[in-house]
C-alpha cells in the first residue's frame, strides 16, 4: 500500500480550519501572489477590465471554497476560457468593447445557470464522452491561440489584422516594430519564468515565478516611467469616464479604478434571442464545465491524502460562483489546475487555503489599486505567452504521438479545426475525426454509444467485469457510472478477452480507475488483452482483437 494512504486526512469546517489554519494562511497566501498576475492578465487578454479577473478569485475564494465538493482545489479565472470569452466579446460587441463585455457577462449567467443543473442532476460524468487526444488538442489549440495574441502585447505593439490566421502573420512584422522599453520588459519576464522552470532548488522554487515576473516589470516600468510616457487601456472608473467606456490607445499599463466597487459591471440581456448569444452560452458552458471537471479530477490525484472530490457538487458550486460573477462583471471560473498545485505543494490540507487566497486578494485590491496601476501590461503578457507554450508545447505533440499514431491524428486534426473555425465546432472535428477512425477498424453504428459488459459476483469479495463488442469513448458512460459507486477493498477482475476495440481513453481510464482501487486497499487486476494486438507499444494505446 503507498504510504501516502497511511496519512489522515484533516478535518474539514471549522474544525479543519481551527486545526489548520497556519498551514492553510501559508498555502492561501502563497497561491495569493501566484493568482493576482494571472488574474489580471487573464482578464486583459479575454477582453475583459482586469478587475473581472480578480473578482472572479475572490468569489471562487470566498464562496466556492465554502460551498464545493473538492478539498485543496483553487477556483478561478483560466487561460483555457481565454479564447471563448475573447470570440463572445467581440463576435457579440461588434467592435464596442463595453457592450461586448456586458452581452458576455449575460451570457455567463445563462451558462452558469446550466451548469448548475448539470452538477444537481449528477451530469459530471459526461466529462468522460470527450476522447482524450481531443481534449489535449483542444488545449494545445487553446495555447497556439493565446501565445499568438499575447506576443504582440509583449512586445508592445497593436496587431492590425481581426483574424487569428491574420495576427499570427503579423508576428514578423511586430518584431521589426516592437517597443523597446516594452519588449524589453515583456521579454525579461519571458526568460526569468524559462529559468525558473529549470532551477530544481526546492527553497527557491517556494517563490512564485509570477511575482518575481511582476516585481521585475514594476521596477524596469519606474525606469522607463511608462506610466508618464504611455495611455492606458482600461479605465473603468465613473470619475474618469462617463457611461464606464474603454479607451483604445497604445497600452502599457494596467489601470484599476481606485475605488473597489467601481469595478463592477452588469451584464445586458438584450441580445438575448441572438444565436450569436446562445452559441457564447452554450461554448462557455460546455468549455468551462469540462475543464473545471477535468481539473478537479487531476488535483485529487495529487492529494497526498487521496481525498476524491463529489465532482457533482463541484460543478454546481462552480456554477454558483459563476453566476455571481456573471452579475457583478467578473470572468467565468473554474477548477484550476496550476494554482492548485502550487497550493498542495506550499502545505494546503483543507478548503480554507481556497477561502484565504480570496480574502488575500480582496484587501489587496481594496487598499493597493494604485500598485496594480503601475503593472506593465508585457509583465502580464509574459506570463500568458509562458502559459501558452506549456499548452502546446512539443512535449504534448511527443506524448500524444507515443501513444499512436491515431491519437495523434485527432490530436492535430482538433488543433486545426479549433484554429480555422472556433473552438466549440473544433471540438466536435476532433470528435467526429476519432469516431470515423474507429469505424474504421470496426466499430459497428449500433455499438457506437452503447457498450456491452456484465458484472459478475463470483464470490463474496470477488467481482468480474465482462466486457464485450467496443469500448470506446461514446459508449462506456455506463461504466464509468457503475464504477464511480463501487464497493471499496474488494477483489476485481476486469476481463476485456472479448472486447472488440478498446481506445486510448477506454484503456486510460480503466489503467487510472486500478491504480486508484489498489491505492485504496483494494486488488484490481486487468486481465484478457493478450489475444489483443497494440496499435502502438504505448501500454495505453488503442487495441483491437486478433481474429480467431
Amino acid at each position: 500500500m503507498s504510504s501516502s494512504r497511511a496519512l489522515t486526512p484533516p478535518k474539514t469546517g471549522l474544525a479543519g480550519l481551527t486545526e489548520n489554519w497556519r498551514s492553510d494562511l501559508l498555502a492561501g497566501f502563497l497561491v495569493f501572489l501566484i493568482a493576482l498576475p494571472l488574474c489580471l492578465g487573464i482578464a486583459m487578454a479575454s477582453g475583459f477590465p482586469p478587475m473581472a479577473g480578480i473578482l472572479s478569485a475572490i468569489i471562487g475564494g470566498l464562496l466556492v471554497s465554502r460551498i464545493n465538493g473538492s478539498h485543496v482545489t483553487i477556483t478561478g479565472p483560466a487561460a483555457g476560457l481565454i479564447v471563448v470569452i475573447l470570440d463572445a466579446v467581440q463576435s457579440l460587441g461588434q467592435g464596442d468593447a463595453m457592450a461586448g463585455y456586458r452581452y458576455t457577462l449575460a451570457a455567463i449567467v445563462i451558462a452558469s445557470l446550466l451548469q448548475i443543473l448539470l452538477g444537481v442532476f449528477r451530469a459530471g460524468k459526461l466529462s468522460a464522452f470527450f476522447p482524450s487526444s481531443v481534449v489535449h488538442g483542444m488545449l494545445a489549440a487553446i495555447g497556439i491561440i493565446i501565445m499568438a495574441k499575447q506576443i504582440h502585447t509583449l512586445l508592445g505593439v497593436k496587431p492590425e489584422a481581426h483574424s487569428l490566421f491574420g495576427t499570427i502573420a503579423e508576428i514578423p512584422r511586430s518584431v521589426i516594430e516592437l517597443n523597446p522599453e516594452v519588449s524589453a520588459i515583456g521579454l525579461l519576464g519571458l526568460a526569468l519564468l524559462i529559468c525558473w522552470a529549470l532551477i530544481e532548488n526546492k527553497t527557491l522554487k517556494m517563490i512564485p515565478a509570477p511575482i518575481l515576473v511582476v516585481l521585475l516589470g514594476l521596477a524596469l516600468g519606474q525606469y522607463f516611467d511608462l506610466d508618464h510616457v504611455h495611455k492606458y487601456l482600461f479605465l473603468p472608473d465613473a470619475k474618469i469616464l462617463p457611461h464606464h467606456e474603454f479607451t483604445i490607445g497604445p497600452a502599457f499599463l494596467v489601470a484599476v479604478p481606485e475605488n473597489f466597487m467601481s469595478g463592477f459591471y452588469f451584464p445586458d440581456f438584450s441580445k438575448i434571442a441572438n444565436h450569436e448569444f446562445w452559441l457564447a452560452v452554450v461554448t462557455i458552458w460546455l468549455v468551462g464545465s469540462l475543464e473545471s471537471l477535468l481539473s478537479a479530477a487531476a488535483v485529487d490525484k495529487l492529494d497526498p491524502y487521496k481525498r476524491d472530490s463529489n465532482l457533482n457538487r463541484d460543478l454546481a458550486a462552480v456554477g454558483i460562483g459563476n453566476l455571481l460573477a456573471g452579475l457583478i462583471g467578473g470572468l467565468p471560473l473554474i477548477a484550476e489546475i496550476v494554482r492548485s498545485s502550487a497550493n498542495i505543494n506550499n502545505g494546503a490540507k483543507t478548503g480554507w487555503a481556497n477561502f484565504f487566497h480570496g480574502a488575500f486578494l480582496l484587501i489587496f485590491v481594496a487598499l493597493f489599486p494604485k500598485l496594480i496601476h503601475e503593472i506593465p501590461l508585457s509583465s502580464l503578457a509574459a506570463l500568458l505567452v509562458f502559459t501558452g507554450f506549456r499548452l502546446a508545447s512539443p512535449k504534448e505533440f511527443a506524448k500524444t504521438l507515443a501513444i499512436g499514431i491515431d491519437n495523434f491524428a485527432v490530436f492535430v486534426i482538433t488543433i486545426i479545426g479549433v484554429l480555422a473555425t472556433d473552438l466549440l465546432i473544433g471540438v466536435v472535428i476532433g470528435i467526429v475525426a476519432e469516431l470515423f477512425i474507429h469505424m474504421l477498424r470496426g466499430l459497428k453504428l449500433d455499438n457506437a454509444f452503447s457498450m456491452a459488459y456484465h458484472v459478475k459476483q463470483t464470490a463474496p469479495d470477488t467481482h468480474h467485469i465482462a466486457v464485450s463488442g467496443a469500448a470506446v469513448f461514446s459508449n462506456f458512460l455506463s461504466l464509468k457510472s457503475l464504477l464511480a459507486d463501487f464497493p471499496q477493498q474488494k477483489q476485481v477482475f476486469f476481463d476485456l478477452s472479448d472486447a472488440e476495440l478498446i481506445d486510448h481513453t477506454v484503456m486510460e481510464f480503466i489503467h487510472h480507475f486500478t491504480e486508484e482501487y489498489n491505492l485504496a486497499g483494494g486488488r484490481c487486476e486487468i486481465v484478457g488483452l493478450n489475444n489483443h494486438t497494440s496499435f502502438s507499444d504505448h501500454h495505453l494505446a488503442a487495441r483491437r482483437k486478433i481474429a480467431d
